[in-house]
Formats: structure tokens, C-alpha cells, sequence
């Protein structure tokens, strides 16, 4: 294939079938394909790559604090976790009927990990999706009203189809987080899907948000379509520490 083709093929905005081109014409040859099964292979490659492109700007825009997967999580770690609850949230449904998700139970039993994984998976879905800890909620929103942003950041947290809000009640939170959070889920109510993940139960947030009639209002809004999901158990992060120290006590000689 010569050069030129590769141009007119690049301002087109064909870049994936470009790419695959050279391999496409070799197998045609190859295999005496007609010119509607070549011609159907290179679309195929230029609509996969945009899907590829599309997913990977779309994994960029979340903000994901790392990128998780249902495959890589640890299921017999914590059997409390009903991973067909889970993975029934992975087929996105809840998202399709603008239903809401909480993930409840002490630091690091995996709450991060499923609602992250879960955010990937809606993105591979076609959905778009944003991560958030609750403390980059509340400074996203004070940058905002400090650059007199007008309503910009509001409107980043009202566009996407799932929003995912982290890390509920690791610590108290600064004055009108309140007002922040309730704005977005009184906004998103009915209209957007939201998952949430709290290590803290529910009657605690009116102190963690130091807005008791704020935290009323919220869990009234987004308890009304929400599915719960417990957890408990020990903490996956602490596993491995304490079997590192098991190693190092029966390593250690006995002291008389």
C-alpha cells in the first residue's frame, strides 16, 4: 500500500483502518476474499478501534483512583459479599432505570474496589462515569464558588450516567458539605444513577456532615431507589501484614 493512501486515509479520520489496512490486503489475498468481505473486515477494524479509543478517553475522564476489575477482586477473602448481587449490578441495569447503590461496611473490606470495578464495567457498557472521593466533592465545590465557577463544577457532577462518591465517613466533613452533597443528589434523583460506599452507618451522617436536616434530606432522596449492600469482615489490606508478621514470629528463635 503506498504512502498516499495512508494520508487521504489519516484525513479521512480512518487512523484504525490505516492501521490494519496492510494486514486486511494480505489476507484478502490470501484467502480470495470478495470485496464486500475485505471491505466488511476494515470497517470492523475502524469501528473496534474507535470503541478501544472511546473506552480508554472515557477510563481517563472518571478519575478513577485506580483501575479495578470484578476478575482481580478476591472473592474468598470475604464471603459476606454475595458476588452474584454484584455482578447483577454489572450488567449495568440499575443504571438503565436510574436506580442508586450503597456500599456499607468498615475500611478495607473492598468497597473501593467493587464500586470502581463497577464504574469500569458501566464504562465497557457504553456508559459515562465519574469517581470521586467525598473530600474531592467538597474541595471540587469550594474551588468553584472561590473562581466564582457558576454552577461548572455542579454541572461536571450532574452529566454522567453513574456518579460514584467514595469514602463516606472516614472523617468529619468541612462546613456546608451538606448543602454540597444534597444539591447533587437532590439533582441526580430519578434522573442519573449514583453509587455511594460509607463506612459509617447511616444515623452517623448527620454528625459526619454536621448538617443533620442536609443528611435527612439526602438519604431520604437516595435511599428511595437504592439497593444496599452490607459488608463485612476483616480488612483485605491488613491481610497480608498479618501474614507477614506470622512468618516473622515463627521465623524468629524462641527467647528463654
Amino acid at each position: 500500500m503506498n504512502a498516499s493512501m495512508q494520508t487521504d486515509l489519516k484525513k479521512l479520520r480512518l487512523s484504525g483502518m490505516a492501521q490494519c489496512l496492510e494486514v486486511r490486503l494480505q489476507e484478502a489475498t490470501n484467502n480470495h476474499l470478495s470485496h464486500g468481505e475485505f471491505l466488511e473486515l476494515i470497517v470492523q477494524d475502524e469501528l473496534l478501534i474507535r470503541q478501544d479509543r472511546l473506552i480508554e478517553r472515557r477510563i481517563k475522564a472518571a478519575g478513577f483512583r485506580d483501575l479495578k476489575t470484578l476478575d482481580a477482586f478476591d472473592w474468598q477473602f470475604n464471603t459476606s459479599i454475595k458476588k452474584k448481587q454484584i455482578f447483577d449490578l454489572a450488567t449495568c441495569q440499575f443504571i438503565r432505570q436510574q436506580q442508586d447503590v450503597l456500599l456499607l461496611g468498615p475500611p478495607g473490606v473492598g468497597k473501593s474496589h467493587l464500586c470502581q470495578a463497577l464504574g469500569y464495567t458501566a464504562i465497557k457498557a457504553g456508559f459515562t462515569v465519574r469517581y470521586r472521593s467525598i473530600f474531592d466533592v467538597v474541595r471540587d465545590f469550594l474551588s468553584d464558588e472561590a473562581m466564582g465557577g457558576q454552577d461548572r463544577v455542579l454541572n461536571a457532577y450532574l452529566k454522567p450516567d453513574l456518579l460514584i462518591i467514595d469514602d463516606m465517613g472516614i472523617k468529619q466533613l468541612p462546613k456546608r458539605s451538606g448543602e454540597y452533597l444534597f444539591e447533587i443528589i437532590m439533582r441526580r434523583y430519578e434522573l442519573k444513577s449514583t453509587i455511594m460506599t460509607s463506612n459509617r452507618p447511616l444515623e452517623d451522617w448527620g454528625k459526619l456532615l454536621a448538617d443533620v436536616p442536609s443528611a435527612t434530606a439526602i438519604l431520604d432522596r437516595f435511599m428511595h431507589h437504592a439497593e444496599i449492600i452490607i459488608i463485612t469482615g476483616r480488612s483485605y489490606r491488613l491481610k497480608d501484614r498479618a501474614a507477614a508478621a506470622t512468618k516473622t514470629k515463627e521465623a524468629t528463635p524462641n527467647e528463654k
